[in-house]
């Protein structure tokens, strides 16, 4: 019996097939103490293929043989309920329970598949399983259908390099990093440097650098880092994840960063220390592509290393991390059994949003309590998470690695409400554009981020020229990454520059201004804005002034909970930055919102069912998406794309011309979509995808990108 046939005509054995896919799972599980599971599971998923039928089919044969089932029912029967899942999915993806009272035989649920009697009979006798014994005793069905779709990543993974092991004859290039102990060297290396600090704010840094290495020694466990901005967070951090990973044993570090703006920022900082090769970024702005022939091989084994994370340093984003953990479809969950076993850093935790945060916060309890990894939640506004943890993983106490590492050395700005009150800054007046933007241009070099794209577009209007800039997603990424560029630019160079923003530049990127404006919104935001004025320290406090205002008629409703929140506290703390005041905040938001804080209920539809189904894996991964974006890309015609269009417009196309494309694209909404629409100014791209391109190019202006007022009459009619 055979399972494969390479386009040689060379066969792969059925034998040979499950044996070796069940000892590829035996060793993916055995990071999570589950080895003898995984194993059962490679040597039961493909025992369908033994069938006449399913020999036929693979000579050459036209009927469709459903193999996956047979193997699914033998797990039922031994009352292996995880590997049945995982088994009946391993090719499709992970069905739903359905009601296992009511379930018909035609239905794709699991309930509905163990019902049916008519499958090909099987060629080949049971294997001869091991005892199973449970890694863990499972407290609820939220901790069973997370540990079946770590088994199910495990089956999967190893189902797959199995099998391109025989069809590519052993040709694909695989692995191929340094090891984490090598890596750990090239930091030592690195940071040498920092011995022998010249001034206080170095001695400081050091100081933080020296714990979070002493502090790796740490078993396993969860672990904060509130350092403040120009503390040296990221490389003490990943100095804490390498020295903690060799103590513990822990295969690779997992490094989860909220947004894209500033992933590939991080990542040049690791990439400096550990080296190109070794940093492997898992996110939408990567490009695979490269003339150069070295690069382009490294680029290359790195994007199949996508597939299962088998890298030792990931860096990706908190979309990609969470929502593959409540995934169904193989391809997404294929890399989850390599999340066990790690040290996994999450940059600005205080951005997991609200809606998802309780499921979010389970399943990083999971992987830590049953999955053998550490958690380091890394960032200078800590938020109130303690009574999360100590209901999801009791056992364990959120311990700081860097205590006292506030000092007044990292004290960068004074933070003021606009116009000043004097003591009844909190009352302070709303303000029109007009009068901000008078205030503004008063500036030599500033700040200003707000919240809606209208309003920043219409500031930035009021702005004064030479040395205005506007960023916003309504400009292609291309063109942001170029402004950004001349803004720095100026800022180093002592030109006037004044930028109006809508948030995407405060969390994370790398710019310094003497003032910073920003308009109300959650204290995190606040504070995440503040970071960007003297971030650098090259002057004091009292005259790097960040300054919240109230804008008259603003329609960011999406803040309002957080604004009224901010409003509730500001008249408690005098110094809103303090970590009392960050907390106090934060305990308020989550105390409101505690009704919406698993908005989906995705724990409860594991724990009751959804309608009568249970375990619905396939539901659940359908309601998770972190970013709630209704946006529809737009594609901006311009000459370094205009090949790539013409042949997407012929309908010649692939996922690299696409990602090529994705970096000239902006992101709109369906009204804004329909007004261009009305006025003939885009056009949809291909009637199969999702994607428009802007044909009347005068709407993308080269200072603030689309325009959001469409002028009447100008618009080009197709």
């Amino acid at each position: 019996m055979i399972a494969h046939i390479r386009e040689d005509g060379t066969e792969q054995s059925l034998n040979a097939h499950l044996q070796g896919t069940a000892e590829l799972a035996r060793a993916f599980a055995a990071a999570f103490g589950a080895e003898d599971w995984g194993y059962t599971a490679g040597l039961l998923h493909d025992i369908g293929k033994s069938s006449v039928e399913f020999q036929q089919r693979i000579r050459g044969g036209t009927q469709r043989v459903d193999h996956s089932t047979a193997g699914a029912q033998a797990a039922y029967v031994m009352k292996l309920m995880p590997l049945a899942y995982a088994i009946a999915g391993h090719h499709g993806g992970l069905p739903d329970g359905g009601n296992f009272l009511l379930a018909k035989e035609e239905d794709s649920s699991l309930a509905g598949r163990l019902k049916r009697e008519n499958l090909p009979e099987l060629g080949m006798p049971l294997p001869q399983l091991p005892k199973l014994q449970n890694p863990f005793q499972p407290r609820n069905k939220a901790e069973v259908s997370f540990l079946t779709r770590m088994l199910y990543s495990c089956l999967v993974d190893a189902d797959f390099l199995d099998t391109e092991r025989f069809m590519q004859a052993g040709q694909v290039e695989r692995g191929g990093y340094e090891d984490l102990q090598q890596l750990y060297e090239k930091l030592c290396r690195h940071i040498e440097k920092w011995g022998k600090p010249r001034n206080e704010l170095n001695r400081k840094r050091s100081e933080i650098l020296s714990q979070a290495l002493s502090q790796g020694e740490k078993p396993r466990g969860i672990y904060t880092m509130r350092v403040p901005t120009g503390g040296g967070k990221t490389t003490a951090s990943l100095a804490f994840a390498l020295k903690h990973a060799l103590e513990q044993g822990l295969d690779r570090i997992i490094y989860v960063i909220p947004y894209t703006s500033i992933i590939e920022q991080n990542a040049k900082v690791f990439a400096d220390i550990l080296g190109e090769e070794n940093v492997l970024q898992h996110h939408s702005n990567v490009d695979w592509e490269s003339e150069d022939e070295e690069s382009c091989l490294r680029l290359a084994r790195q994007r199949i290393s996508t597939e299962n994370w088998d890298a030792p340093l990931i860096v990706t984003t908190a979309v990609q991390f969470f929502e593959s953990l409540y995934a169904a479809k193989p391809s997404r969950c294929r890399k989850l059994h390599n999340i066990a076993n790690s040290v996994i850093i999450f940059d600005e935790a205080q951005t997991l949003p609200p809606d998802y945060l309780r499921p979010c916060l389970f399943a990083m309890a999971e992987l830590v309590r049953h999955y053998r990894s550490s958690i380091l939640l890394c960032t200078a506004t800590q938020p109130a998470l303690e009574g999360f943890f100590r209901e999801f993983a009791p056992e364990y106490n959120l311990e700081e690695i860097c205590p006292g590492a506030d000092g007044e050395c990292f004290r960068r700005y004074s933070l003021h409400r606009w116009p000043e009150q004097g003591e009844t800054d909190a009352a302070s007046p709303a303000c029109t554009e007009e009068e901000l933007a008078e205030a503004l241009n008063a500036e030599e070099q500033m700040l200003c981020i707000l919240n809606t794209k209208a309003a920043a577009q219409k500031v930035f209007s009021l702005c004064e020229q030479p040395g205005r800039y506007h960023l916003s997603t309504l400009m292609t990424a291309e063109h942001r990454s170029r402004v950004l560029k001349e803004i720095r630019q100026r800022l180093n160079e002592g030109k006037t520059c004044r930028v109006v923003s809508t948030s995407l530049l405060e969390a994370g990127v790398d710019v310094d201004f003497p003032r910073v404006y920003r308009e109300e919104a959650g204290l995190d935001s606040i504070l995440q804005a503040a970071g960007r004025c003297n971030r650098e320290g090259k002057r004091s406090p009292k005259e790097s002034l960040v300054y919240i205002l109230r804008l008259e008629g603003s329609k960011a409703r999406q803040f309002g909970q957080q604004i009224s929140m901010l409003r509730e506290i500001e008249p408690h703390f005098p110094d809103l930055s303090s970590e009392e005041a960050v907390h106090a905040y934060f305990e308020a938001l989550f105390s409101l919102k505690s009704d919406q804080l698993d908005k989906k209920e995705v724990l409860k539809a594991f724990e009751k069912g959804i309608e009568g189904c249970c375990f619905p894996f396939r539901q659940v991964a359908e309601k998770i998406h972190l970013v709630e974006n209704s946006a529809i890309p737009l594609l901006i015609p311009c000459k370094e794309n205009e090949e790539d269009l013409q042949l997407l417009l012929q309908g010649i196309y692939d996922k690299p011309l696409l990602r090529r494309l994705g970096k000239h694209t902006v992101s709109v909404y369906p009204q804004h979509l329909s007004s261009l629409l009305k006025r003939g100014a885009v056009q949809r791209a291909r009637d199969e995808l999702e994607l428009y391109v802007l044909m009347d190019e005068k709407l993308y202006q080269e200072d603030i990108g689309l325009a959001l007022e469409i002028p009447h009459g100008e618009a080009m009619f197709v």
